[in-house]
Formats: C-alpha cells, sequence, structure tokens
C-alpha cells in the first residue's frame, strides 16, 4: 500500500522522532510511505478560535497538497489533526460556500486515519509484539486525548496496542478521560483553568508510578511533560508511535532517544 503521511505541525516542528518512528512502523510491514510536500498547518486552531473565514486558504492547501498527490490511505500521528482533517475542514468549505471545495475535502477526509485507527482498522494489526517487533521494558501509563476519544472515537485501539508491545508494563491512569487542558488556544486564553486541569491530569499520573505517559496527540504530551517537567518530577512522555518503533535492536528511552544495541537489549 502506498501511504501519504500528514506530518502535522507540532510534531514536524517540534517531535520529528515521531514522524520517523511512524515511517518505520509502516515500512515494517512493507508499506511505502510518500510525503506531500505542499502540506503545512491543518487550521485546527483558526477554526477552534472561530476565525473560520481566515482558515479557508488553510484548508484549500492541504486539500490541495493531499488531493493530487497519488497514495491510497493518508495517516498522521495526531488524532486531533486527523479530526480537524475529516470533520472541520468540509464545514469550513461549507461557511464559505465553496461547495467544490466542500466535496474536495470530504474526499480527502475519507482516506485520512489516525495511526492506530490505520494500524488497527486497514492494516490489521493486532499483535505490535509480534508483527512490529515492538519493545518496550518500561512501566508506562497512557493519556487519550479528548479528539481521540469524542470525535474520532477511537475507543481503545492505542491501549490495546500498547498492552501488545513486548516488555511493556501498562499502567491504568486514574480519571483518564479527563481533560488535560491544553485545547490548543484554549490554554492561551484561558491559563489558569488550563493549569488547574494539568495539575489533575500530572497529580493522576504520578499516582501510577509510571515512568512516562503517552498518548496519541503530541500536544497533549507536550502539555502533561510540562507540567512535570516543571514541578520537577522524573516523569516524562513519549508519543505512542515512538513506543510502536521501539525494537529490541533499537530501543526508545523514556528521554525519547534511540540506543542501538549490539547482540543483546539494553535498557
Amino acid at each position: 500500500m502506498r501511504i501519504a503521511l500528514f506530518a502535522t505541525c507540532i510534531v514536524d516542528a517540534m517531535y520529528p522522532a515521531t514522524a520517523r518512528a511512524t515511517v518505520k512502523i509502516l515500512e515494517r510491514l512493507g508499506h511505502e510511505v510518500v510525503f506531500p510536500s505542499g502540506q503545512a498547518c491543518c487550521g485546527q486552531m483558526h477554526v477552534n478560535s472561530g476565525y473560520l473565514k481566515e482558515a479557508v486558504p488553510v484548508v484549500a492547501n492541504h486539500v490541495a497538497a493531499f488531493d493530487t498527490a497519488d497514495y491510497d490511505v493518508a495517516v498522521a500521528p495526531s488524532g486531533s489533526c486527523v479530526a480537524s482533517v475529516k470533520h472541520q475542514h468540509p464545514m469550513v468549505a461549507r461557511s464559505c460556500g465553496d461547495t467544490a471545495l466542500e466535496a474536495r475535502a470530504t474526499a480527502v477526509g475519507a482516506k485520512t486515519y489516525e495511526l492506530s485507527e490505520l494500524l488497527v482498522d486497514v492494516l490489521g494489526v493486532t499483535d505490535a509484539g509480534a508483527q512490529l517487533g515492538s519493545y518496550f521494558p518500561h512501566r508506562v501509563t497512557y493519556h487519550p486525548s479528548c479528539h481521540g476519544m469524542r470525535l474520532l472515537r477511537l475507543g481503545d485501539r492505542q491501549s490495546r496496542l500498547l498492552r501488545t508491545v513486548q516488555g511493556i508494563e501498562l499502567a491504568d491512569l486514574p480519571e483518564a478521560d479527563q481533560c488535560c487542558g491544553f485545547g490548543g488556544t484554549f490554554s492561551m486564553k484561558n491559563a489558569d483553568v488550563s493549569s488547574a486541569m494539568l495539575q489533575d491530569k500530572a497529580d493522576n499520573v504520578r499516582s501510577t508510578g509510571a515512568e512516562l505517559c503517552t498518548g496519541g496527540d503530541a500536544s497533549c504530551l507536550m502539555h502533561i511533560g510540562g507540567g512535570l517537567s516543571r514541578e520537577g518530577s522524573p516523569v516524562t512522555t513519549l508519543h505512542l508511535a515512538e513506543i510502536l518503533a521501539s525494537t529490541m535492536a533499537e530501543q526508545a528511552s523514556v528521554a525519547g532517544e534511540v540506543r542501538v544495541s549490539t547482540g543483546k537489549a539494553t535498557r
């Protein structure tokens, strides 16, 4: 299968290892990964802040980048950005009366998947250890992001994949369905409320005794990781893709660094 990578702004700018991990996973399964060069921001921040008119050219750019590329499906390691492409892009086009753009946006959205959704529903991955060689010998807790739960309805796809990683110890996160407080511009416009929500999330993460917190959205992990770091916690964050890409020979550490072993696994 030919798969187009939608890297997303935050991953491209701040967490490129997550994009590389996504490519590794897909190539390990025997698929070809392509990168539509015209892609940029999906416009989620514009839409969430009510700037629909300003979002139109941003949405049009994304559609142009992906509806002219030669691929079977597109994937992004971000539930929130995929939710924007699937749900917000047609709405933005409709708001400006551009029926042609709406149809193109709907078609692009139908071919775009969040990483765990693609792995489980399309590529048939049910055992990450057996099918991907995933190995991550650490105690981990998992935060399901709001967009993944509520807009994409990912259910337990991400946690099911995590539970099949060799060596992992997955600790349940108390009040896992509660928002971490990031919410894009919400965290800037409502800083005090966001900080209070983050404190609750950080307290729950620490209560699990996990070495790190994982999830499917880099933005949520950045927010949670920042809060933990500021209070001096040794707990870090790492994207789901990097855990799935980790193997015995090439392990991702709790700090997100890759260490290559010479004959045996290292910690």
